[in-house]
C-alpha cells in the first residue's frame, strides 16, 4: 500500500501511484505508447459502441443512447479527423468506387455480403444517397470488405472483387442484396456463378480465377484488417469525411453528415426532409471476429 502522506498527483492519470520519492521514472516511450493506446481506444469507442447499445443481430436490443451518430458533434469537427480522411483512397479507376474521385466528400461503407442490416442500407439508403449526392458530383462512395459471418461471407467478398475486374462490382452489390432472404452461408459456388450473370459478369472462367487469385485476398485482408483497426465490431459501418456512423442508420443521419462534410469543404449540398426517427441497426457476428456460416 502506497504512503498515506500527501503527495503531488501523477502527471498521467493511469499511472499508479509512485510507492517511494527515489522510485525510478517511467521511460518517456510508454508515456508514447500509453497515449497511442487512448487514441485507439477513442476510435473503437466511436465505431463499435452500437454493437452493445444499438440494434443489433447479435447481442440483442440496447439503450437508444448507444447510438455513434454525427448528430451531436460541434461544427467544429465537421471537417473530419484527420487521420481517418487519409483511408479514402480516391482512385480514379477504383472498380469498388462510385462518384468523382475528387467529390468534397467521401464516404466510406464497411460492409458485409451475408449482413441483412447492409441489405437495408443497400436497399434502401444508399440509392437515394447516389441520386441526391453522388450524380451530382458532392459524394463518394468507397466500400471496404468486412466479412465478420464467417466462410461464406468471405466466398461473397472475394466474388465481388472477380465481379469488380470486369467492371460489375456494383451490379453484383445490388444483385446480393436484391435478395432480402439470402442466408449467410449460401454463397456455394453455384450461387455466386447465378449472382454474377445476374450482374452482367460475361466471362466466368476469369470470374472465377479472379475470385481464387492472390490479389483478391489481398484486398479483402487489408479491407479488413483497416475495419478492425478502427475497432469496427459489427455491419455495416461508415467513415463520412473521417466521421464516423454505425449501423444502417435512418437516412437523415446520412444526410446531415454528408451536407456537414460538404459545408465544411465549402461545397452546397441540397437539404433533405426529416423523415421519422428510427432506431440503428446493426448485424455483428454471434462469437468472435469472424462469426459463424449460419
Amino acid at each position: 500500500m502506497p504512503s498515506n502522506k500527501s503527495t503531488a498527483p501523477s502527471s498521467s492519470p493511469s499511472s499508479p501511484s509512485s510507492p517511494s520519492s527515489s522510485s525510478r521514472p517511467r521511460p518517456r516511450k510508454g508515456v508514447v505508447i500509453g497515449a497511442l493506446v487512448a487514441v485507439a481506444a477513442l476510435l473503437a469507442g466511436w465505431l463499435s459502441q452500437y454493437a452493445v447499445g444499438g440494434n443489433s443481430a447479435g447481442g440483442g436490443s440496447g439503450a437508444g443512447s448507444g447510438n455513434a451518430t454525427v448528430e451531436d458533434r460541434s461544427e467544429d469537427t465537421a471537417a473530419g479527423n484527420p487521420a481517418l480522411l487519409k483511408l479514402a483512397r480516391r482512385t480514379a479507376d477504383d472498380p469498388f468506387a462510385r462518384g468523382d474521385k475528387d467529390a468534397p466528400v467521401v464516404m466510406i461503407e464497411y460492409a458485409d455480403f451475408g449482413c441483412s442490416f447492409c441489405g437495408k442500407f443497400a436497399r434502401d439508403t444508399e440509392p437515394k444517397l447516389v441520386r441526391k449526392y453522388v450524380e451530382k458530383g458532392l459524394l463518394r462512395i468507397e466500400w471496404r470488405n468486412f466479412p465478420v459471418f464467417g466462410k461464406g461471407s468471405e466466398r461473397a467478398a472475394l466474388a465481388g472483387y472477380a465481379a469488380g475486374q470486369q467492371g460489375r462490382f456494383w451490379q453484383f452489390y445490388d444483385a446480393v442484396y436484391a435478395d432480402k432472404d439470402h442466408e449467410k452461408g449460401s454463397f456455394t459456388t453455384d450461387r455466386l456463378h447465378e449472382l454474377a450473370e445476374q450482374a452482367g459478369v460475361k466471362d466466368l472462367d476469369r470470374f472465377d480465377r479472379d475470385r481464387t487469385s492472390e490479389a483478391a485476398r489481398k484486398l479483402l485482408d487489408k479491407d479488413r484488417t483497416e475495419a478492425y483497426g478502427l475497432g469496427a465490431a459489427a455491419t455495416p459501418a461508415f467513415l463520412v469525411n473521417g466521421q464516423p456512423i454505425a449501423g444502417a442508420q435512418p437516412d437523415k443521419v446520412f444526410t446531415d453528415a454528408i451536407e456537414r462534410a460538404a459545408a465544411a469543404a465549402g461545397s452546397k449540398a441540397p437539404k433533405s426532409k426529416a423523415p421519422k426517427s428510427e432506431a440503428p441497426k446493426s448485424e455483428a457476428p454471434k462469437a468472435g471476429r469472424t462469426g459463424g456460416e449460419g
